[in-house]
């Protein structure tokens, strides 16, 4: 390894609303089970106390569920102001359990090999079977989990980020509460010059779950689409990115009530404040097509 590598300080940050002690305290202890040099680690409880957790590991309580990117965005902070304390940030869901104990070597090692890279995508399986759902490989073509690749997005809870991407384009988007915060980040990222990966070999593991378990996730994935719309697409992109999303959604043929959620937030993420507009330069639609996935899809 590096002496680059071997240098950088790794923090980690995970939410949580107390309802799951033991698989908190799995994670944890899976961090705490890395290699190198220890994992510094923050929990935040959004809007809940936090339970037990093991010595050393410091907690942060919020008065009130600021939602997943301010919970986040509360844990950068604790690593002082954007995170500068440290070099690399994790951001890891408290029921996952990290697989491997390199995990952090080889962000280590990813991020002094490319100064570049801002952010990496770990590969999510679930416990039991070691499938990875198609929804959980960040590009379209996701047949395959275990081929890594570069990517435009990244999953939210199974990740690392530079902590130079925060400093330079902010936190996450406080005001989109749940889904699509880090496509918002991504694509101010990868505006910025900074590149995504896909890897396979860094894997949490996470039991299978549907995002619609969620009451909100309807009403909610169509206000923050518009809104990551509004606030980062060239004003040509912004309807036909949003015009393909509303055919494929109702080619999904969803439930009667939950299209009336969703058509319910696509109205209020046109009628309401979606903080502030940066489009991103054209050069940087052109790199994400090239990557793959154009931002109309």
């Amino acid at each position: 390894m590096s002496a680059v590598a071997t240098s950088m300080k790794v923090g980690a940050v995970v939410i949580t609303m107390g309802n799951r002690p033991e698989e908190l305290r799995a994670l944890l202890e899976s961090v705490a089970g890395q290699d190198g040099d220890p994992v510094e680690v923050v929990v935040v409880g959004n809007g809940s106390p936090v339970p037990d957790v093991p010595e050393g590991v410091r907690t942060i309580e919020l008065p009130e569920n600021l939602g997943i990117p301010g919970g986040r965005n509360v844990g950068i902070e604790a690593f002082g102001p954007g995170g500068r304390d440290v070099d690399v940030l994790l951001f890891l869901d408290d029921d996952g359990l990290l697989a491997r104990t390199d995990t952090a070597q080889l962000c280590r090692e990813a991020f002094a090999a490319d100064d570049r890279l801002g952010i990496i995508s770990f590969r999510i399986a679930d416990p039991e079977t070691g499938v990875t759902q198609r929804r959980h490989v960040p590009r379209l073509r996701a047949s395959d989990p275990m081929r890594s690749s570069r990517v435009t997005t990244f999953l939210g809870g199974a990740n690392a980020v530079r902590t130079k991407v925060f400093a330079q384009v902010g936190g996450l988007p406080d005001e989109f509460f749940y889904a699509h915060e880090e496509t918002d980040l991504a694509w101010r990222a990868l505006d910025a010059g900074w590149m995504i990966d896909y890897r396979s070999d860094m894997v949490l593991y996470h039991p299978t779950t549907a995002p619609s378990r969620h009451a909100v996730y309807h009403r909610m994935v169509a206000r923050n689409r518009v809104w990551l719309a509004r606030r980062n697409l060239p004003g040509l992109l912004v309807p036909v990115y949003l015009g393909v999303w509303l055919l494929l959604t109702l080619a999904r043929r969803p439930s009667r009530p939950a299209l009336k959620a969703w058509l319910g937030g696509f109205r209020e993420g046109w009628s309401t404040p979606c903080g502030p507009r940066r489009p991103m330069k054209w050069r940087t639609v052109w790199r994400l097509t090239r990557l793959g996935r154009p931002p109309v899809i």
